[in-house]
């Protein structure tokens, strides 16, 4: 039986999906190859992408008015790309700042542009967000730039924020695919691939199509979103098999109901969590209910004594990778798409009688 992983990233992938890896490895449909030593410019690799990037807009019912790009560098390189792609002669952009993930993307834009943070969250150590009549937004801004859920930190918004006429872009790194959205309400949307999507080395990015084309000047030909949207993401040789495991990742998403019902499961398996963590004086989550992530969930106990032992001891049961980030400390358990509830039912049990032995 597998372990349960609950890394923040890169993260589980479904059994199904990693089976059906193992079992295509050596030879992909009877081609001799596996996908890994495939042309990505011949028919059996254009087919795989082809298709992953079709369920993946069915999924999200992605409109033709989008382009669905498959790049690598990771979230952070769109840090960069964002500015130079959507500035278009703008010098201002508003970035809220919930979280470390909102920290690095601002550092990076302030090389290209003058940033208006228009909240910021770092006097209450990000465990909560400020309502959005206190936001000090731009209606000049070339665009607002937000990140809906903070890995580190756990903290979530409840909604996407209104901000009328100026583009809203979000990294969606660790949601996106956890619950159905309405891409229409952005400009672009952004996600590294090794949490929700598939393993590391790519990066989503869905981009309205009437931005493409207007960088700034001295833009570097990689760095721009319209070199890509015109190549189908082939302008350079891509990140081939995280691409093809993220499509395996689509095809088991739309066999298990789609993103309604990896919704209701992903809102149950937090709820319960928190739930098992607030009912109890030895563990504390010091996240604003209003305001907890559905993946990421921190918490502490109450004596940090015993931080190195629950660890040990939660290893030992299968239970791995809970160690909190290292600017935290404490726990952090995330529970991703392909984290079971069998998986999440196991550490609450073995919280249960840990806090039984030591509270």
């Amino acid at each position: 039986m597998r372990a349960f992983n609950f890394s923040a990233g890169p993260a589980m992938l479904p059994t199904e999906v990693i089976m059906q890896a193992q079992d295509e490895m050596l030879d992909w449909r009877g081609t001799g190859m596996s996908v890994m030593e495939m042309s990505h410019r011949g028919p059996e690799y254009t087919s795989i992408a082809t298709e992953a990037e079709q369920d993946l807009r069915d999924l999200l019912n992605i409109s033709d008015d989008y382009a669905v790009l498959f790049l690598q560098g990771g979230a952070s390189s769109q840090f960069s790309m964002i500015p130079m792609n959507l500035l278009r002669g703008k010098s201002t952009v508003d970035y809220l700042n919930t979280g470390a993930w909102s920290q690095k993307a601002i550092a990076e834009a302030k090389r290209y542009a003058q940033v208006n943070v228009a909240t910021d969250s770092t006097a209450n150590r990000f465990t909560t967000i400020a309502d959005q009549a206190d936001w000090q937004l731009n209606s000049s801004a070339a665009y607002v730039h937000y990140t809906p859920n903070e890995t580190i930190h756990g903290l979530e918004f409840a909604e996407i924020p209104d901000v009328g006429d100026v583009p809203l872009v979000a990294d969606f790194s660790s949601t996106l695919l956890s619950r159905p959205l309405d891409v229409s309400r952005f400009a672009l949307i952004y996600a590294g691939a090794q949490k929700n999507i598939g393993p590391a080395g790519l990066c989503l990015v869905i981009v309205r199509k009437d931005l493409l084309g207007q960088t700034l000047p001295g833009t570097p030909v990689m760095f721009d979103y319209k070199t890509h949207a015109d190549n189908g993401s082939m302008y350079n040789t891509p990140a081939t098999y995280s691409w093809y495991l993220s499509g395996l990742v689509f095809k088991w998403l739309k066999r298990n109901g789609g993103l309604e019902k990896m919704g209701e499961i992903n809102a149950r398996k937090a709820s319960k969590l928190y739930q098992a963590i607030d009912g109890s004086d030895f563990y504390n989550n010091p996240i604003d209910p209003r305001y907890r992530s559905w993946m990421n969930i921190p918490f502490t106990l109450a004596n940090s004594a015993l931080d190195k032992q629950f660890l040990q001891m939660a290893a030992d049961n299968g239970l791995l990778t809970l160690k909190g980030h290292r600017d935290l400390g404490g726990m952090r358990a995330s529970i991703y798409n392909a984290m079971p509830e069998q998986g999440v039912d196991s550490l609450i049990a073995f919280m249960a009688e840990f806090e039984r032995q030591y509270g």
